[in-house]
């Protein structure tokens, strides 16, 4: 999680963190977090009150799951020993920049 907030935008902006003036959590604090929700059983109350409010808008919700896709950048050289590419390694495209890389998908849900 504390990578997640230090590495994706989207993540920062439901958090409420700007990267200029606000400190972000460190893994011990988020940890902390998360055991004071669970000693208190709040998870499932913050859920209700999430799709009570989705319901207000016209949305839905049943479960969720959060997928980041990270792209890992390798070098498109074959300077190696073996004079080729790593064949896990793909060239794939985000937005109008192309990389050459591995797409990582981390999913995470309840």
């Amino acid at each position: 999680m504390e990578d997640s907030l230090i590495e994706v935008p989207t993540m920062r902006r439901f958090a409420g963190i700007d990267m200029i003036g606000d400190r972000i959590p460190d893994e011990t604090t988020i940890l902390a977090f998360r055991h004071l929700l669970e000693k208190h059983d709040l998870g499932q109350q913050i859920f209700e009150v999430v799709k009570a409010h989705l319901k207000a808008n016209g949305m839905a919700m049943k479960q969720g799951t959060i997928i980041d896709a990270t792209l890992i950048a390798a070098p498109s050289s074959t300077k190696n020993e073996k004079k080729e590419r790593d064949s896990e390694m793909h060239q794939t495209c985000k937005g109008k920049q192309c990389y050459f890389g591995m797409k990582v998908h981390i999913g995470v849900d309840s």
